[in-house]
């Protein structure tokens, strides 16, 4: 397989889905990894599998209805495997393979079959001290957006996923590209002031358009850089309520189709308003685990 990845929009070709199959029981609030799970855990609200599968499935049923050649994971017993984007991610013709939540590694075993289709040299473990996921990472054309934390307390986030040390060897990886990074507000006990990714608070869309939540930025300037960057005009901005919803959460297999949550009606007016097609499916059960369509789909090739 010819990886091929520059930015977030261009036409999908193949993709991993994540899967929700045997997602196991219940998990306690010790085990939760962020704290809109552990909310729901507490309130006895945590999505059912049945629901998931449902939820995935209509996703799997839109990307085949643009042709596009789906990858899931070997199901693992008892394990969640929604979320494929934290494991790996593709930037150009390189797969980086994610340090991750080391509760967490049996994920990347369950996609052998895909590292397998994969040239040796375009497979690319950072070193041990680089920590990152997927969902910080954007290729986009010229730049890769990365969302970090560098704060002295960084250990005592859970919620911390991506440290400069992978922004810096991401940089050495690539050292014709502008890598941008932006620090992200974190939170373990608050899921409306926790970005856990950057793309919990922004993600580029079409050509030009952004969605943006400027309280996921700990510094301001960072996320006026990025609406000077696409235009105000350009910029959808989402409250806090939306963001801990995750709209900025959705999921582009071309500059014009996106598959977005059905409950985001203003979202999804704005988009339709602005020329795109949204294909909308039912996803409020997984936001529970605070990941929505961009967290669960691992782009491969894009035209």
């Amino acid at each position: 397989m010819k990886l091929n990845i520059n930015n977030e929009t261009s036409r999908l070709r193949a993709v991993v889905l994540g899967t929700a199959k045997s997602n196991g029981p219940i998990p306690s609030i010790e085990e939760a990894y962020d704290p809109k799970s552990i909310e729901h855990i507490k309130a006895g609200t945590y999505p059912l599998e049945e629901d998931m599968i449902k939820e995935m499935e209509a996703v799997a049923n839109v990307l085949k209805k643009y042709d596009v050649k789906v990858y899931r994971p070997e199901v693992i017993k008892d394990y969640n495997q929604i979320f494929s984007r934290d494991i790996s991610f593709v930037i150009e013709d390189k797969i980086i393979i994610a340090n991750i939540l080391p509760n967490r590694e049996r994920e990347i075993d369950a996609i052998e079959h895909v590292w397998a289709l994969i040239d040796k040299e375009s497979r690319i473990k950072l070193p041990e001290e680089c920590h990152v996921e997927g969902g910080d990472v954007m290729p986009w054309n010229e730049y890769i957006f990365i969302g970090t934390y560098t704060g002295e307390d960084y250990p005592d986030f859970i919620t911390a996923r991506t440290n400069i040390q992978a922004v810096n060897a991401i940089q050495e990886l690539f050292p014709h590209k502008k890598v941008k990074a932006f620090e992200l507000r974190k939170s373990n006990t608050n899921p409306k002031e926790n970005a856990l990714h950057l793309d919990c608070c922004f993600q580029p869309i079409g050509k030009d358009k952004a969605i943006i939540h400027k309280n996921g930025f700990l510094v301001e300037s960072e996320y006026q850089w990025l609406v000077d960057y696409f235009g105000k005009g350009n910029v959808f901005e989402i409250t806090k309520e939306e963001m801990y919803n995750m709209n900025s959460n959705i999921f582009s297999i071309s500059e014009d189709i996106i598959i977005s949550e059905q409950n985001f009606t203003r979202l999804n007016t704005w988009l339709r308003q602005n020329g795109f097609t949204v294909e909308e499916v039912p996803y409020a059960e997984i936001a529970k685990q605070e990941g929505l369509l961009r967290c669960s789909t691992m782009p491969l090739i894009r035209d």
